[in-house]
């Protein structure tokens, strides 16, 4: 396997492909020494369907959701699954569907694909069963590819959300756009206090963010699809401009921020992210593998590390579930991977240090 630390530019053909201006690698910036190796991955349930993102309830059981099937699963520690319903309204078509859940207080929310565009809405949820559901946010572009999708409640309290620029680049830098953004509200749907323009946008200039994940201090990172050259962790700074479609990977424009860490194409397509002891963890699509990424002290990134290439195939979801281990799962499903049997699947690894 080739070393992030000495790749050149490539133009490798990726799972989404696109267009746009290529900049540069970003190389590792940490002085970190070698990160401790993961223990080794146990099935937590098996037989699923494209599950795309896992939430925790307070019980320590997780909210699973299914892509293409809009299903809603719930799943014990133990791998019991419970069906607790299809989703109304999901009208899965490529990329889209029922993608993101989070979990706040006695409220589930879940980001979907509906007819005519991508939208966000919240479930009353009594501990069993759905209850009365309220659409939060509509008008979130939807395509064939890049429809975001990830959600995820922050250290503030606030609901995180990602959208793409689902194949219209230039939407990413339309700040009018909900299109290729990191979305932050509250849990009514309206912009959380403080957002720098306020409106729902947090960040801009995004292609197709698939991974959020918050550090010990509260920093928030991003995985991001590239398109022929370089995938993205992005270090999220509220008002800031990412580049796409101008820039992929490392431009140096004083206009747009550089990425933190780089990988070509064919290694990553990062989707789910987790931070956990002190690295994040990150499941790559096209490159099978999860990747621990450690962090050092100001937030930049040491010396990545390939866990498990080639073993599950694509890995979609990463979540930290309670005790601190990693739950992720399995895309193999999806019309891109070979599945083997079993697949789709949820496997529970021991994060390290």
């Amino acid at each position: 396997m080739r070393k992030l630390w000495t790749i050149l530019v490539v133009a490798a053909l990726t799972a989404c492909s696109g267009g746009g201006g290529t900049g540069g690698a970003v190389l590792p910036t940490a002085a970190l020494g070698d990160a401790a190796a993961p223990g080794q991955p146990k099935d937590v349930v098996t037989g699923l369907s494209v599950p795309w993102a896992v939430a925790f309830l307070p019980s320590g059981d997780a909210l699973v959701t299914e892509r293409d099937s809009a299903r809603l699963l719930r799943v014990s520690q133990a791998g019991q699954v419970t069906e607790l319903g299809t989703i109304e309204g999901v009208r899965p078509d490529g990329e889209g569907g029922l993608m993101g859940v989070a979990v706040k207080d006695q409220q589930i929310f879940l980001y979907f694909t509906a007819a005519a565009d991508n939208r966000i809405v919240r479930y009353a949820f009594d501990g069993n069963r759905l209850g009365e559901r309220q659409v939060l946010v509509e008008g979130i572009p939807k395509g064939g590819i890049h429809n975001g999708g990830r959600l995820a409640f922050g250290p503030d309290g606030y609901l995180y959300a990602t959208t793409g620029e689902v194949g219209d680049g230039e939407l990413a830098q339309q700040r009018d756009s909900l299109g290729g953004k990191i979305l932050r509200m509250t849990v009514d749907g309206k912009p959380a206090p403080g957002n720098p323009f306020g409106t729902l946008v947090y960040s801009y200039g995004h292609r197709n963010v698939q991974g959020l994940a918050w550090d010990e201090q509260g920093r928030l990172y991003a995985s991001e699809f590239g398109a022929n050259a370089y995938d993205e962790v992005n270090l999220i700074k509220a008002g800031a401009n990412y580049g796409w479609p101008e820039v992929e990977g490392r431009g140096d424009d004083q206009r747009f921020v550089n990425p933190i860490l780089t990988w070509t194409t064919d290694e990553a397509s990062p989707s789910g992210m987790a931070y956990a002891n002190g690295s994040l963890w990150v499941g790559a699509l096209q490159g099978a593998r999860l990747w621990q990424v450690p962090l050092g002290e100001d937030g930049s990134a040491g010396k990545p590390v390939a866990h498990f290439t080639d073993r599950y195939g694509r890995i979609r979801a990463v979540t930290t579930a309670p005790g601190g281990a990693l739950w992720m799962g399995t895309s193999n499903k999806d019309g891109r991977g070979s599945p083997q049997e079993g697949d789709d699947r949820i496997l529970s690894v021991t994060a390290s240090s």
